[in-house]
């Protein structure tokens, strides 16, 4: 399949129009963030809350981002058919239902629902703002609002950081996500009067070429469109490419916190200040990477295995010492993880500019997929080896140590991996298409 032209590409100038259509979906994807590190910062008081041990804390966090990864592709799919306007309006009102829900529930059953609901709006969020940048960011700037986007959206997690912590420990539990519900409804409202699938549509309508097609009687099906992104390197090398770099999402997601006040002895503020400098390189770092993406084409596998190689080797430094580290090494190690953390997103450059625009939601999801699923299957198993490894459920620096070298270091392992094997792939995807092209040239 081609790359078909559409009435909805932007032409090379960049209008005031766009950037704010850009700008109401960042705020449903900062509002998305916040919804899913609201809880790792409260994780501490999760426990208490719902009288439960790590491993069944963790369970929040493999339910919501399996939830998130597992949504991706039928999210995407209908992001490409229904418009990202209506999705990212149809999200943030059921992140609300489901903070309003966890904040009203002490039963540990409900507030897994609960996260569940949260999870599944959070999928619609970052694809959503993927398929606007197309319809209204000109080509040759898009890698470097594919950055933003990622950086910006991470003032969630200064949202859940200080303001959200700040409420939580004033006000309690209930207060602070039911606020959060409240938040999202107001956010849906925005994005209902502000956003356009493209700079044709008009209220009320979808306008993506996607639509057209089934309009037209020419689009394909479910089956059709799955296969297709299924079947396309780019989307595989993305997918691992995001996969490697899981380590910031376990880290903000849900044990940091946690790794900060019980196994470092930190405080509450300093385990804040630590994810809002955190935050701060991630929206710093977001602009450079985007200049970095564009530059590296197709080199763009190496620049993630590097920063790879550097964030593991980081972690090992990091762990080496019997005694806890301290205050400073965990800052350096907030400054590393997220001035690496955005080559993650590179893969969604790749997968922009090789496949055929109608599908970028749903290819686009696959590939967002690949970090998720690593953090889902790494933040379950350090919570089993905290639990097997501390009888008494007080989890020292030791039974962090080796929960993180274990369950982080294997997924490190499958993710290097398929990196490798996904780039000899893509290679020959495009050997095989470059000389096809020659062919029927000549």
């Amino acid at each position: 399949m081609q790359v078909s032209a559409s009435a909805a590409t932007p032409n090379d100038r960049l209008t005031g129009r766009a950037l704010t259509v850009w700008s109401a979906g960042i705020l449903a994807y900062i509002l998305a963030i916040t919804g899913r590190t609201s809880l790792g910062v409260a994780g501490v008081e999760a426990m208490d809350h719902f009288g439960i041990s790590a491993s069944r804390l963790a369970v929040f966090s493999s339910v919501q981002v399996g939830v998130y990864a597992l949504a991706q592709i039928p999210t995407g799919m209908l992001i490409d058919r229904l418009g990202p306007r209506r999705m990212l309006v149809v999200g943030a009102l059921m992140m609300g239902v489901g903070q309003v829900l966890l904040g009203a529930t002490g039963s540990y059953p409900v507030a897994i629902l609960a996260r569940v609901i949260i999870g599944s709006a959070d999928a619609t969020a970052f694809l959503s703002v993927m398929r606007i940048l197309p319809a209204w960011i000109p080509m040759r700037r898009t890698p470097l609002f594919t950055q933003l986007t990622g950086s910006l959206g991470y003032i969630g997690q200064f949202i859940s950081a200080v303001p959200f912590t700040a409420l939580l420990h004033a006000h309690g539990w209930e207060v602070s996500f039911v606020s959060l519900g409240a938040t999202s409804v107001l956010v849906a409202v925005l994005v209902r009067v502000a956003v356009r699938d493209t700079p044709t549509q008009r209220d009320g309508s979808v306008t993506s070429a996607a639509e057209t097609g089934r309009r037209d009687g020419n689009g394909p099906g479910i089956a059709g469109v799955l296969s297709f992104v299924l079947r396309q390197p780019a989307c595989w090398l993305g997918f691992f490419i995001h996969f490697t770099l899981m380590s910031q999402i376990v880290f903000t997601l849900l044990w940091g916190k946690p790794l900060m006040t019980l196994g470092m002895g930190l405080s509450d503020a300093q385990a804040s200040a630590v994810l809002v400098i955190n935050m701060v390189v991630s929206v710093l770092v977001g602009p450079l990477a985007g200049i970095i993406s564009a530059r590296s084409g197709r080199r763009r596998p190496f620049v993630a295995l590097g920063a790879t190689v550097v964030v593991a080797l980081s972690w090992v430094v990091f762990f080496l010492p019997d005694a806890p580290r301290g205050f400073a090494a965990v800052i350096a190690m907030n400054i590393i993880l997220p001035a690496m953390g955005p080559v993650a997103n590179f893969g969604f450059d790749t997968v922009r500019e090789e496949i055929d625009r109608r599908f970028t939601a749903t290819a686009t999801g696959l590939s967002n997929m690949g970090g998720f699923v690593a953090a889902m299957v790494a933040s379950q198993a350090v919570g089993f080896i905290l639990d097997a490894s501390s009888d008494s459920g007080d989890y020292t620096w030791d039974d962090f140590r080796y929960a993180w070298f274990v369950a982080v270091g294997a997924v490190w392992v499958v993710g290097v991996l398929g990196l490798l094997v996904s780039r000899r792939a893509m290679t020959r995807w495009r050997a095989g298409r470059d000389a096809q092209t020659v062919t029927v040239r000549q």
